[in-house]
């Protein structure tokens, strides 16, 4: 614990100022029921080998699915695909229900015409405070073909709301 205590919600909105993309995190439970997170705390980790990595709160009800489960998936949203992220930031509900996707060889939801999908088994796992810290070794991968239309770029979040890219 620090002798200098920051405000969780001032340094939430300090780090906002960091644009960021948007990506929702696909895994299943044990019982076989697939399990999504909207999530912008992705990273790329290492080249070699290949490794990403994402935070989930402590508190999330989905941390299971990425904690016993040994494969997860990153599924890189456009910026056409606010409704996407908004779904899966959403809680109570089916959102796979809304969803177009397909499961990967160990039954792990893929979502249809993202930017990228990048499919990882669990690496490591390290405490990061409130959050996990999922660390993914990438075993596969896809890329959509960039175009000039919104389906080739990014969703972005910034500062609590979601940006576009003004070209490419």
């Amino acid at each position: 614990m620090s002798d200098n205590p920051i405000d969780p919600m001032e340094f939430r909105n300090c780090c906002g100022r960091f644009a960021t993309g948007v990506t929702v995190v696909t895994g299943k439970l044990a019982d076989g029921s697939p399990v999504g997170v909207t999530a912008n705390s992705f990273s790329s980790v290492s080249l070699d080998p290949a490794l990403v990595l994402f935070c989930l709160d402590k508190k999330a009800l989905s941390f299971d699915a990425f904690s016993l489960d040994s494969h997860f998936a990153f599924n890189i949203l456009s910026e056409d695909q606010i409704d996407v992220s908004n779904n899966f930031a959403s809680q109570g509900i089916d959102k796979f229900e809304k969803a177009g996707y397909s499961c990967n060889e160990y039954g792990i939801p893929i979502l249809k015409d993202t930017l990228a999908t990048i499919e990882c088994k669990m690496y490591a796992i390290h405490d990061g405070g409130d959050h996990h810290i999922i660390v993914g070794e990438v075993t596969n991968m896809a890329m959509k073909e960039l175009t000039d239309d919104s389906s080739g770029r990014p969703l972005l979040y910034f500062s609590g709301s979601y940006g576009k890219m003004s070209d490419k």
